[in-house]
């Protein structure tokens, strides 16, 4: 696995009242979800980038108002 070092303010961890191991899990379930709303990657590469099961990813994915559901529109035009 490979670590990446990221540097925030110091108020960053009060104003969304996070701790650093909550900021970290939040961040790598917003990351695996936009690059799954951008059909980057699969709900099972978006589970394993956010360190949960597929279906507490598919649950992280509706809390954050991304639908689990990928449709590409231009194969139904």
């Amino acid at each position: 696995m490979t670590t990446i070092a990221i540097k925030l303010p110091d108020g960053a961890f009060s104003a969304l009242r996070k701790d650093p191991r909550e900021m970290e899990a939040e961040m790598r379930l917003a990351a695996a979800a936009k690059w799954y709303e951008l059909g980057l990657i699969s709900q099972e590469r978006g589970a394993e980038i956010a360190g949960l099961s597929r279906l507490d990813f598919i649950l992280g994915l509706s809390r954050l108002g991304v639908s689990p559901f990928q449709e590409d529109l231009d194969d139904d035009v």
